[in-house]
């Protein structure tokens, strides 16, 4: 019970409760694992939960019309999930995948709803959270319509350094494992445009790759294909 409290301390929709509110928030709490490529839930189906991720990372995409995926957001621990949901539940607008192995903290709507009614501040952070993803979807958006793929790379690589970058001597490092077919379903073109682009910019020395983690080495320069 303890180390799970402490964990709770550490989200930030409930970073701000007292030791006995997350006390409740860890009585309503289901803690799930998932193996590396194991489908959390499917786009189309019902659901009436919340989503946190308690250690891994997690995959958020749609199936487009054609076959292809698009990926939507990579999401990391301390993040939540399935948030549009929340009132009244309904069919998950999208895929979620364990891109590792995972533990995933799963709240009944029904419950989480009791607590909300009790403690406003969290549901102003969870209405943050969707206005964020609102925003990213938007931005999605504008770039498939006026950007071409070097832009649209290029905005999906800012965005990565800034939420999962890692300032190392050289630049910074996007900590997260990314293949060239997963950037391409992110940036909606194909595998073969990505692994140009990326050549083109490892020969300029704009960044560099290693093991399928992406190293910026001089952003001011990636900025520039904006």
């Amino acid at each position: 019970m303890e180390s799970n409290i402490s964990y709770l301390k550490k989200i930030p929709i409930f970073s701000h409760l007292t030791e006995e509110e997350l006390k409740k928030v860890d009585e309503i709490t289901k803690v799930r694992k998932y193996r590396k490529n194991m489908i959390i839930f499917i786009e189309g189906e019902y659901g009436n939960e919340l989503y946190f991720i308690k250690k891994g990372s997690v995959k958020i995409s749609k199936l487009l019309e054609d076959g292809s995926e698009k990926i939507l957001h990579f999401l990391k621990e301390g993040d939540i999930f399935a948030e549009v949901l929340l009132l009244g539940g309904g069919e998950y607008p999208a895929t979620a995948e364990a891109i590792e192995d995972a533990e995933i903290g799963i709240i009944e709507n029904e419950l989480l709803e009791e607590l909300l009614r009790k403690n406003g501040e969290i549901t102003l952070k969870i209405l943050k959270v969707m206005a964020e993803r609102l925003r990213r979807a938007q931005y999605h958006i504008r770039d498939l319509a006026l950007r071409d793929a070097y832009g649209r790379l290029t905005s999906v690589l800012l965005d990565l350094g800034e939420e999962y970058g890692e300032k190392t001597q050289r630049g910074v490092k996007i900590s997260l494992k990314l293949s060239q077919q997963q950037l391409a379903n992110l940036v909606g073109t194909s595998r073969e445009t990505v692994a140009r682009i990326l050549g083109v910019w490892r020969k300029e020395g704009i960044i560099k790759v290693n093991n399928q983690f992406i190293e910026i080495l001089d952003i001011n320069r990636l900025k520039k294909w904006l």
